[in-house]
């Protein structure tokens, strides 16, 4: 393949198609081309992460295979798409498979032009960062209707628990270098109670004079399931990839309201809590949390809020 279809290759991407086109060909010129014949492996659970992968051509099977042999398609890819940023972002070993079902051409960077890429483009990172984010929302939805099904949930949620372990890990690594106020692993957790309460009805009139964020902190297929009109979804092992993709300095001084507690755990004071220790200085809890806010007669909604 030459210099001119490598760079078409990456204009086929959504996470290259913006580069001027003197970084474009830096990359390209550091990509190697590979043919990959249909049915032939990429790689498997527990090799070494020393390669990223963009599909110029064919189609691209990537999967996770459980102790009793079930598979789970995570995604299917074609031309202009991606895979393999996980591992190298995160210095560890594959966590899923890769098979070729129809016969393709991958354009290759080594992990060292990979660590150069990201270094040199940090668009390309934050791109990389939302397309993780996206794969990892769908993640746990699956994972959340499978249990509901009670087919094989113990499997399915020990496995998301630790794809979700090792994406929080990597943003965390990752991205301490661009974000001034850092992304901490293993964060204390402030007195919970300097974060005040407030109540339903009082936080619906702010709502609809558009003066509070709320913020919904329960995992996402309740979440779905039912929320508050328009409140923004922050599941725990999500926190630090919504905080970097939603939030923004002017949030800082915003009034956020947090609901989300259940029977089981304090969802609520949990995000909560994180919000105080990044910064965001007026940050209270709903009294009652939905069931309140229902009670109240104020707006509810099912699904993902459209973007």
């Amino acid at each position: 393949m030459t210099s001119d279809k490598r760079r078409e290759a990456l204009l086929s991407s959504l996470i290259f198609r913006g580069l001027p086109a003197e970084r474009l060909e830096e990359i390209a010129s550091a990509a190697r081309i590979e043919a990959a014949p249909a049915r032939s492996v990429i790689y498997r659970e527990g090799d070494p992460g020393d390669s990223f992968y963009i599909v110029a051509s064919g189609r691209i099977r990537v999967f996770t295979k459980h102790d009793k042999g079930v598979e789970r398609d995570i995604s299917i890819l074609g031309a202009g798409e991606s895979f393999g940023e996980v591992a190298l972002m995160a210095g560890e070993c594959r966590s899923t498979n890769v098979d070729v079902l129809e016969d393709a051409r991958l354009l290759v960077l080594g992990k060292d032009s990979f660590q150069r890429m990201l270094q040199s483009n940090p668009e390309v990172s934050k791109l990389l960062i939302r397309k993780m984010r996206t794969w990892l929302i769908e993640d746990r939805q699956i994972i959340g209707s499978e249990a509901e099904q009670a087919y094989e949930a113990s499997h399915f949620s020990w496995s998301g628990a630790a794809l979700i372990a090792l994406i929080s890990i990597v943003l965390a690594l990752s991205f301490n270098h661009t974000n001034p106020n850092g992304i901490p692993i293993f964060p204390a957790f402030p007195d919970i109670s300097t974060i005040t309460a407030v109540s339903a009805t009082t936080t619906a009139g702010e709502w609809q004079r558009g003066e509070v964020l709320i913020v919904d902190a329960m995992p996402t297929n309740f979440y779905q399931k039912r929320h508050v009109k328009g409140a923004l979804n922050m599941p725990l092992p999500l926190f630090d990839i919504v905080l970097l993709m939603t939030f923004t300095e002017d949030d800082r001084d915003r009034r956020i309201v947090v609901y989300g507690n259940s029977v089981s755990r304090p969802y609520d004071q949990e995000i909560a809590s994180k919000l105080v220790l990044r910064g965001y200085t007026n940050v209270k809890l709903m009294q009652g949390g939905l069931p309140a806010w229902e009670k109240g007669g104020y707006p509810v909604e099912e699904g993902t809020p459209p973007k």
